[in-house]
């Protein structure tokens, strides 16, 4: 590699990483002994998060406002007020330092936001008959929030809750279709600011009691060097197989996003190793690039953790985060099966080998080296899935044996390499801070994201709940298919702009009851469940989307190749991804309602993965041989049968209790078509892996 390629190369990185400390929150970097000011309160909101999970109680007012209290507190001393110098006013872009107008800013964000703490009581007696200074301390909080949210997250959702906002007030003056009766500053203020049924609603719970832990717990991992071990881990298993790079980067990436929750942090950790090493066996640049996006954005499906939005989720639907967990397992475990067979078909396509064992790091020596970090994954899963205790109660313990593991990790090394154990005892503690400061910079967004959806929540909390399910009625023209359409485009559109929680906090508020109520309207049965998680695949989708996707720019920057042609290629991949919540809304077998047999489970999950399959060989142009045209009526036909025996057995009028006698003609059809394409089979087909 010549000295441009290499130069182009961490231009590349430089860039990916620039935008992973974006989205982790560091925006300014103030020089001397501010530079510790902004670290400070993060590590001292990490520490009332964890003293709230253990021994410090407090009513859940106090938590959701002094939750949000430091993430305003860090959106306004980290974030200019402008990304670049306009106007001539150098302050407003500063990022060596932090001028006095943004310590006044989030000094008065803050207290605006302790207000309901500071004055509860009084609050409390006066709920609905708010005084002067209850509506102003309430109006300068909206704005804040709104004000602080462009910062961290970009116009869009601040403009969508503005627009609720004006619509709240001015409804009484809209068209007959969308008219509402409007309310009163009085009522307005109260239901977002002085009640937990706007800004301080269940989203900002959920971010306040239980997603806080899991990000931190996510950051400890990452800063202990679990990401590096993962997809190291992940080549020595795969990357010898046809087209490794690339499966290992899929399997890296699926265990990092468990716990990661962020796509492109994810791209950064895992893509920075796995694209260059796609390259090298042969995939193209934007091939390599997308292989990353799609696996890296769907990290966010993989149970057991799942991002903010899923416990968000379990408390819309009122279920524990287990029956969460549970629901998603299907739908996401076949949908990276599929990402993995279609890596498949490229490398089958372009001819690629593995790469040489030579190269490939040793497994036994690798997984050993490694295992320490399995031992806190392994409790957070025995503690949600087996002992069934609170998901905030599984990540704070997951958290103590990772901070143990962090503080030994660093001496242990330095013991065994003969080298000074103090410093590496520094090293250590200073690691274990470090994360504390990055988990509380990773929560800025999501805190934000769901206090300022929470204000649209409220809006529609004042009454419009029953007027939106009418509207998008009369939209769909009461057809459920339309219906589905049209929220899961309008989620793409949207999820351009927010991050995935936001995404799906606003489409469910305004869409998931009215699925499950148009449905009903047909006599269709759609779980809520099913519901709620559409809206939260379709957000996540949203995060490869060109031309917006910023996954696919991270992504790009590091594979230098075309950024929107690497998000058109991410998509394609990320179809098959597409296709299953329609699916899963039609067919709730696929996300385990009312089954609790495992033979029965696993039977379902299988003909998922033979449906997920055909599909993406449908997409791909490519099973054992290239596609005929006329193939790919079949392959969909698979797909159908093996995703909806139900509707086909019903309309070869068996009973429902017999739909299970469809998959065999799914299997069948998969055969037929294997034996057709069988004669056009390349004469010398790629090896599965080279030995040396």
């Amino acid at each position: 590699m010549s000295y441009s390629e290499v130069d182009t190369q961490n231009k590349g990185l430089e860039l990916a990483r620039k935008m992973a400390e974006e989205e982790e929150g560091i925006a300014r970097r103030p020089r001397g002994a501010e530079k510790w000011v902004i670290p400070t309160i993060a590590v001292g909101w990490s520490l009332f998060q964890l003293s709230i999970a253990s021994w410090l109680i407090l009513d859940s007012t106090y938590i959701r406002s002094i939750h949000l209290g430091f993430a305003l507190l860090i959106v306004f001393l980290n974030y200019p007020v402008l990304s670049k110098k306009r106007f001539g006013l150098k302050f407003l872009s500063a990022t060596h330092r932090i001028p006095l107008s943004d310590y006044a800013t989030a000094i008065v964000a803050c207290l605006c936001a302790l207000y309901i703490v500071l004055d509860f009581k009084g609050i409390t007696m006066r709920y609905g008959a708010p005084i002067p200074r209850d509506i102003a301390v309430g109006i300068l909080l909206t704005l804040m929030l709104l004000e602080a949210a462009r910062r961290v997250i970009g116009p869009a959702l601040p403009v969508i809750a503005v627009c609720f906002c004006i619509y709240a007030f001015f409804g009484p003056y809209m068209p007959d279709l969308i008219a509402f009766k409007g309310t009163s500053l009085n009522r307005f203020v109260g239901q977002m600011t002085m009640s937990t049924e706007g800004i301080y609603g269940i989203p900002l719970d959920v971010s306040a009691t239980i997603v806080f832990l899991f990000v931190l717990f996510g950051a400890m991992l990452d800063k202990a060097g679990a990401g590096h071990y993962f997809i190291q881990l992940a080549l020595s298993l795969l990357g010898g197989f046809k087209g490794g790079p690339a499966k290992a980067a899929i399997l890296g990436s699926g265990l990092t996003g468990m716990v990661s929750g962020s796509s492109i942090a994810n791209i950064v950790t895992t893509g920075t190793f796995t694209i260059p090493m796609m390259k090298k066996v042969g995939y193209p640049p934007t091939k390599a690039a997308a292989v990353e996006v799609a696996a890296s954005t769907d990290g966010q499906l993989a149970p057991p953790i799942m991002g903010a939005a899923a416990f968000i989720i379990a408390e819309y639907v009122n279920v524990p985060y287990v029956e969460v967990i549970k629901a998603a397992a299907i739908p996401a475990f076949a949908s990276y099966a599929a990402l993995f067979y279609i890596t498949h078909i490229e490398a089958s396509k372009l001819g690629l080998k593995g790469m040489s064992r030579k190269e490939l790091p040793v497994f036994f020596k690798t997984f050993l080296g490694g295992l320490h970090f399995m031992l806190p994954i392994g409790l957070l899963l025995y503690e949600l899935v087996v002992v069934r205790h609170s998901p905030e109660l599984a990540a704070f313990h997951a958290i103590w044996v990772m901070t143990l593991i962090m503080l030994f990790q660093e001496p242990v090394k330095a013991y065994m390499a003969k080298e000074p154990v103090v410093p590496a005892i520094h090293r250590a503690v200073n690691n274990i801070f470090s994360a504390m400061a990055s988990g509380a910079r990773n929560m800025v967004s999501v805190a934000l994201a769901t206090a300022a959806a929470g204000i649209i929540v409220g809006v529609v909390a004042l009454g419009l709940g029953g007027l939106i399910t009418e509207i998008i009625d009369v939209i769909s023209m009461g057809n459920i298919y339309i219906m589905l359409a049209i929220t899961a485009i309008a989620s793409l559109i949207i999820g351009m702009g927010l991050p995935t929680t936001a995404t799906y906090i606003v489409m469910a508020s305004l869409t998931a009851p009215a699925i499950v109520t148009i449905a009903g309207y047909q006599e269709w049965f759609v779980p809520l469940m099913s519901a709620h998680l559409f809206c939260f695949y379709f957000g996540i989708l949203a995060d490869d989307t060109p031309p917006v996707g910023l996954a696919a720019y991270a992504a790009a920057a590091i594979a230098k190749s075309p950024p929107i042609a690497t998000g058109l290629q991410g998509f394609m991949y990320d179809i098959r991804t597409a296709i299953l919540p329609f699916m899963f809304i039609f067919n709730s077998d696929l996300i385990l309602h009312e089954i609790y047999s495992w033979p029965q489970g696993l039977l379902i999950f299988f003909m998922a993965c033979m449906g997920n399959f055909a599909f993406a060989s449908a997409t791909q142009g490519w099973f054992v041989a290239k596609n005929k045209i006329w193939e790919v009526p079949l392959f969909l036909s698979v797909t159908v049968c093996a995703m909806r025996p139900d509707a086909i057995a019903s309309l070869v009028g068996l009973p429902h209790e017999q739909r299970y006698y469809i998959y065999p003609v799914a299997l069948a059809i998969f055969g037929i078509i294997y034996l057709i394409q069988k004669p056009r089979m390349p004469k010398k087909p790629a090896m599965a892996s080279v030995l040396e």
